[in-house]
């Protein structure tokens, strides 16, 4: 007797896997680099903006506007990225799902006193070396750290 068994279906979630686009926000004080970091709405563990692809725009764009919604910041956004990490996004039906974060440094030139999730984050300035402690994402701590290299690099030429 032969069955008909179908397929298992797939989560019901957006997105089962995905890339994701983020903003590195800096800015040099005294000549040191600081980076913003931001915590994140559900589990408040320190992170930098970043979210989806935008329809529209290009991923330095979708990692720009990012950061200006959930950390009410604009600036200067490299077109390319200085890197990635891995993470798992944890959706609201508590499907984990893999994601790749293309990561775009931003040079801040401007953060405004409200903006669309001002309410839901908490946002501060970290020196370059404690904001790679405080994340923890070992791929976006080593990121951070390469950056901060690469700026002392061409500070020194």
């Amino acid at each position: 007797m032969r069955m008909n068994v179908a397929p298992p279906r797939a989560a019901t979630a957006k997105k089962t896997t995905g890339t994701q686009y983020a903003a590195l926000p800096y800015r040099i004080v005294d000549g040191a680099v600081e980076i913003l970091l931001i915590t994140s709405r559900r589990t408040h563990r320190w992170i930098v903006p970043k979210g989806w692809p935008i329809e529209g725009l290009s991923p330095a764009a979708s990692a720009a506007r990012e950061a200006l919604e959930e950390a009410g910041i604009s600036g200067e956004v490299q077109a390319e990225p200085i890197g990635f990490f891995h993470y798992f996004k944890v959706l609201r039906n508590d499907i984990n799902v893999p994601c790749k974060v293309d990561v775009f440094a931003m040079k801040v030139t401007r953060q405004r006193k409200n903006w669309a999730e001002k309410d839901a984050r908490e946002l501060r300035w970290y020196p370059l070396a404690e904001a790679a402690q405080t994340v923890t994402e070992p791929q976006l701590r080593k990121l951070i750290l390469k950056f901060g290299a690469q700026i002392a690099a061409a500070k020194s030429h």
